[in-house]
């Protein structure tokens, strides 16, 4: 399997965010790398750079005003007498429709919905390349290259709105995908595994009949991020029927996890999918220190044979997991478990 991964997506190293009124280390550690590209070379992948193919598949997702903030808003804060080492939120509009501010600080609390996306001066370069890895990916996918790719996208992606970071995203890896792979002629689903509910990328496509989102997660209902991921959320206008999630009950384990998967990869096929966006959380681990869901290695393993037997091309994508004992081991079971079912 091919994988894509590039060494500036190191930069982003960030320290801090607070969680019910705690500051805490921030788990989003560059360390994941480390241990999620051996875990893939065990499972047999072959990593290489991305090209770059510039700023517009990012933007054909994201507005020009919120990658101008992304970009330049690191060296603007550090220019504020007192400012700490991290952009991070202390005011938020409203709601989207207020007044768009100048200031530093206003401009934060637009476009960062909580404290848990910290701007430090390496962040926009590793999400650039972060995005590029699996815009590569795509890329790998739309020629024919590889029935399957795996993008190494670190920092994550699927908490980020089309002018909203949150939840340690910034650029939403997996829309960028998928609206690549669309681009190119394909009708793409974005199947979301992750413990937390997608909700960047359900806002970003909410209204859209060309890409499908699924979403399989905990419930939302006492877990972040709280106010989406419900299964009354089934899109809008012409995107209804277009999105579906899958709350499941904190705890579960892998029977009634792959129960839930058969039913999410039942409406991708009734969609008319012709290529698939995985995006990858680990952290519906049993393990993971978010515990949320109970699923365990082998059901990792068979969650891979699962995707496998769609006989869709599959991108992985990259989004949550977090350092526990058995992340590398998680990772290497699910690539593995595709590729033994393939």
């Amino acid at each position: 399997m091919k994988a894509v991964f590039d060494d500036r997506q190191w930069r982003h190293d960030p320290k801090h965010f607070m969680a019910n009124g705690a500051i805490l280390p921030n788990p989003e550690q560059p360390r994941r790398i480390e241990v999620l590209r051996a875990a893939a070379e065990a499972a047999g992948c072959v990593f290489q750079p991305p090209a770059d193919a510039g700023p517009g598949p990012i933007a054909a997702v994201h507005t020009p005003e919120y990658l101008a903030f992304l970009e330049n808003i690191y060296p603007r804060w550090r220019r504020i007498e007192g400012a700490g080492d991290e952009v991070i939120p202390n005011i938020h509009p409203a709601n989207r429709g207020d007044g768009y501010p100048k200031s530093a600080v206003g401009q934060a609390g637009y476009h960062q919905a909580d404290t848990a996306c910290p701007i430090a001066e390496g962040t926009w370069d590793a999400a650039y390349w972060s995005a590029q890895s699996a815009i590569t990916g795509a890329d790998l996918i739309a020629e024919g290259n590889s029935r399957a790719v795996y993008a190494l996208s670190r920092p994550p992606g699927h908490h980020a709105f089309a002018d909203l970071a949150g939840g340690f995203c910034f650029l939403n890896n997996s829309g960028i995908a998928a609206e690549r792979l669309r681009g190119k002629g394909f009708r793409p689903a974005i199947l979301d595994v992750d413990v937390h509910h997608g909700n960047g990328t359900q806002g970003m496509f909410y209204d859209r009949d060309d890409v499908l989102t699924v979403s399989v997660h905990a419930d939302p209902a006492r877990f972040y991020p709280f106010f989406w991921g419900h299964a009354q959320e089934r899109g809008a206008g012409r995107g209804l029927g277009c999105n579906l999630n899958l709350p499941l009950p904190r705890g579960t384990g892998d029977a009634d996890y792959l129960a839930t998967l058969a039913t999410a990869l039942a409406r991708v096929r009734s969609f008319g999918t012709d290529a698939l966006v995985v995006a990858l959380g680990l952290d519906a681990s049993v393990d993971d220190p978010f515990q949320g869901l109970a699923v365990t290695q082998d059901g990792f393993a068979r969650i891979g044979a699962a995707l496998a037997a769609t006989g869709l091309p599959v991108l992985f994508v990259q989004e949550g997991g977090y350092l526990s004992d058995t992340l590398g081991a998680n990772l290497t079971r699910t690539l593995t478990g595709f590729q033994e079912g393939a």
